[in-house]
């Protein structure tokens, strides 16, 4: 890492590990990648990263679901996606191996609650194999066939 700006503390680090699943080397490591999103190793680093910035990242990047996970895992007012680095940690933490199913099936279910009321819904479903088929023409269900397979999805007991 570079100067003193960029390190952690040491008690932030114990703290950020009893609130996560990560190790104190993912922490570390979590801390410097989110330095290089910002633009500068050696901080002082501003408080959040954009959404934009953070879709680069080669593990979200191919991610059908990438705008979502930012927007669940930002606490920004401005609802932009944008991630504090505590943020940043809550994503690395839930997708880890380390995570429970609890935490996992949790925020699986904030991704594909697209409105955010709580319920997956049709229009919900409809989203989520949207993302998954793709948006053009070519892989995009049609109507007749999205309603099909929306009414032999049971979101109902």
């Amino acid at each position: 890492m570079g100067g003193t700006a960029s390190k952690l503390a040491k008690d932030l680090l114990s703290e950020y590990q009893e609130l996560t699943f990560l190790t104190k080397q993912e922490i570390l490591l979590a801390h410097k990648r989110f330095n290089e999103l910002q633009g500068r190793e050696n901080g002082p680093y501003s408080s959040r990263v954009s959404m934009e910035k953070v879709l680069t990242l080669p593990e979200l990047k191919s991610n059908p679901f990438r705008k979502r996970i930012c927007h669940v895992f930002s606490t920004s007012d401005m609802k932009d996606g944008s991630l504090s680095f505590e943020d940043f940690l809550d994503l690395l933490s839930a997708f880890s191996d380390s995570a429970t199913l609890e935490i996992k099936s949790h925020y699986a279910f904030r991704i594909f609650d697209f409105d955010d009321d709580g319920t997956l819904d049709a229009r919900d479903l409809e989203k989520l194999v949207n993302c998954l088929t793709g948006e053009t023409d070519d892989t995009r269900l049609t109507a007749e066939e999205m309603r099909q397979l929306i009414s032999n999805v049971s979101l109902h007991d």
